[in-house]
């Protein structure tokens, strides 16, 4: 996660609050997926960015976690994630992703 996107979300969770935020990622990497949510949660691991030693505590989910296939239309995730779906280990992000959420 950029430098940018990290002052985003920060800005955004002490305007909103961080009870009031919940992230979802879309990226196809789970290692980057991975690191975008320890960011969200614990911290820039890399030290590098403006969330470094920021526990934001923010709530990270997958867009292909079954919580959203069960409330995003049939066709329409079809049509816009089911290829990503088929080439993503969706049980792998959301086993992840699972574990970060647990953490916080």
């Amino acid at each position: 996660m950029d430098a940018e996107n990290q002052s985003l979300m920060m800005r955004l969770a002490q305007e909103h609050g961080r009870d009031k935020l919940v992230v979802v990622l879309g990226a196809a990497d789970i290692e980057g997926v991975e690191i975008s949510a320890e960011t969200l949660t614990t911290g820039d691991p890399s030290f590098a960015g403006p969330l470094a030693g920021v526990q934001l505590g923010l709530k990270v989910y997958h867009i292909l976690e079954p919580v959203f296939k069960e409330i995003i239309p049939e066709d329409t995730y079809q049509d816009k994630l089911g290829i990503f779906e088929l080439t993503t280990d969706s049980s792998q992000l959301e086993a992840s992703l699972s574990k970060i959420r647990e953490g916080v």
